[in-house]
């Protein structure tokens, strides 16, 4: 008898856990590629129409301005995949009835969520990658890609977004059937990655709105990280951190109430 077999199975930790998240989020990737494939064609088919149309109607106004529309749809592909990865997730578990082993499980589910959303972030991160070189090839624009400014700025921008994914899945595990109101949050996310342009102080502090204007910022004015004001920067992380942890609040006070009225796995 070995070592490893005489001191028994070995407790699983949260590396465990986002390693088999990640693998798990891989396979599905690999296994279903026709599903990638056919959201990127469709993100791809409304930018077309979104621009084709647009230089009917605009013109040259829509040229002139047509970085910033790359660069937002870019957030907001990214904003709807880290959306939609907790709250149509914690949909679906409620609805297939398998939400309480996740429940039940030693980490709990709010940290499994929270790394299948992280998960499903990096394959967002790769997708919006591939069609952000499509929107450009289609225009012919060039922007300033400086990678690793791009990474941290967008990262902490979809981090609120990922907030409100918990809220509204906390909401679901109360309300169950609640699709169409998640669906037409997805579309406010256009309102407030525009938000920049309105030039209202106050509007920082919403989701992606000072996000929005920093990625702006990089990828049309070639801005570094560094190069930013600190007070950007810390204002960025503390709206990121905020929402994210006020939507981790309310997913475990709609997740207990849940349990109390004893609805947990109800559909």
């Amino acid at each position: 008898m070995t070592a490893d077999e005489a001191s028994g199975p070995q407790k699983a930790g949260y590396y465990h856990l986002a390693r088999a998240v990640l693998y798990r989020e891989f396979l599905l990737f690999v296994r279903y590629p026709a599903n990638a494939i056919g959201g990127i064609v469709i993100s791809l088919f409304f930018f077309g129409v979104l621009f084709y149309g647009g230089r009917m109607l605009a013109g040259q106004a829509l040229t002139d301005s047509i970085e910033g529309i790359i660069v937002g749809y870019f957030l907001w592909t990214l904003s709807v995949g880290a959306y939609s990865s907790i709250s149509n997730d914690i949909g679906s578990e409620v609805q297939w009835g398998t939400l309480e082993r996740h429940v039940m499980t030693p980490f709990g589910f709010a940290p499994v969520a929270l790394l299948k959303g992280a998960a499903k972030v990096v394959r967002t991160f790769l997708i919006s990658s591939i069609i952000l070189g499509a929107m450009l090839l289609i225009t012919g624009t060039r922007l300033e890609l400086h990678v690793g400014t791009i990474v941290v700025v967008a990262s902490l921008s979809i981090l609120s977004v990922l907030g409100l994914g918990f809220a509204a899945g906390g909401i679901t595990v109360l309300y169950k059937r609640i699709g169409n109101w998640l669906n037409l949050l997805q579309f406010g996310f256009v309102v407030l990655i525009s938000a920049p342009a309105l030039e209202v102080p106050w509007l920082k502090v919403l989701p992606l709105a000072h996000g929005s204007d920093l990625l702006q910022r990089t990828m049309v004015g070639g801005v570094r990280l560094w190069e930013f004001p600190p007070a950007d920067v810390a204002l960025l992380v503390v709206v990121a951190v905020g929402y994210l942890g006020l939507g981790y609040a309310v997913f475990q006070v709609s997740t207990r109430r849940a349990r109390r009225l004893g609805v947990l796995g109800d559909y």
